[in-house]
């Protein structure tokens, strides 16, 4: 393990630009603002199976050949280097585990040397289960479990929850806007959602899913719900009850305004997605909190 930070994203919008390889930016420059890392991104939805025995050596690069499943829309490249806030971060593919065994997670993980685990939304669903969904669900529980700081994101939200058995149910149509959080009494106290809101927490964010998230894990508390989503923000506990710096959003919070923009722009989003979408959010907050919380403040 090298001496910078080491972020692991499954990075499962990678054929959108804007909210995939644009989101990431977003997830990380709160981390490259604080010191140099690095990003690694995991493509579960595209690899093969046959591809995750590679990982058993340990760190091994993403090929083209282990991508059957890729979309071309997105070109495909192992390794980028991108500029934010005046530092190089080098963004990298890496051939992921496809077992659904924690333990073995776990140790792939610590191997990494990895800071900080991070699940991005989908255009997939929990609710269609796909196979690949299995060890992505293995990886986010173990993660969590561990005490590493993670974070779910909207599909990797629900995916979470999901593997700390929650119930997840798909809406007959799609909710798209930005909603105030309506805080529990810990999520009023939460370091994620309002530690950058010191002076009285009235947090928003930014919404965009079909599937929702129905029950809380045993091993969870609720920190929010809005007037159209019940589950909106969970924490993850120990066994024994103490809070771990492991969350679930079923909002965006690394929907810049910038990456509204230009994914209009590009046609990735409606007009009425985007019409819904005006309005500011405290998404840039809320990575900047997790981004302190992983680096120990």
């Amino acid at each position: 393990m090298g001496e910078d930070t080491r972020v692991l994203l499954v990075d499962l919008l990678v054929e959108r630009a804007a909210f995939g390889h644009g989101g990431n930016q977003e997830v990380i420059r709160p981390f490259a603002a604080r010191g140099d890392v690095e990003l690694l991104l995991v493509t579960p939805q595209m690899q093969s199976f046959e591809a995750g025995a590679k990982s058993e050596g340990g760190e091994v690069a993403l090929c083209e050949e282990d991508v059957s499943d890729w979309d071309d829309e997105f070109p495909f490249w192992q390794s980028t280097n991108v500029e934010l806030g005046g530092r190089d971060v080098l963004f990298r593919r890496i051939v992921m585990p496809m077992h659904e065994d924690d333990a073995r997670m776990d140790r792939w993980l610590e191997a990494l040397g990895v800071d900080a685990v991070v699940c991005s939304g989908s255009r997939r669903n929990v609710s269609m289960w796909e196979d690949w969904m299995g060890p992505t669900a293995s990886l986010m529980r173990a993660s969590a479990l561990s005490g590493r700081p993670t974070l779910g994101i909207c599909f990797g939200h629900q995916l979470l929850c999901h593997a700390l058995g929650a119930t997840i149910e798909r809406a007959d149509s799609l909710s798209s806007g930005i909603w105030d959080l309506d805080l529990t009494a810990e999520g009023a106290d939460d370091e994620l959602l309002t530690s950058h809101v010191p002076d009285g927490p009235c947090v928003a964010g930014l919404f965009t899913h079909q599937d929702h998230v129905m029950t809380v894990p045993d091993s969870c508390s609720l920190l929010s719900a809005t007037i159209h989503n019940r589950v909106t923000a969970v924490r993850v506990h120990a066994d024994d009850g103490s809070a771990l710096p492991a969350w679930g959003l079923q909002f965006h919070p690394e929907a810049a305004r910038a990456r509204i923009e230009r994914a209009y722009e590009w046609g990735h989003i409606t007009e009425e997605e985007y019409s819904s979408f005006k309005g500011e959010h405290d998404g840039a907050g809320i990575l900047e909190s997790f981004a302190s919380i992983a680096l120990g403040g």
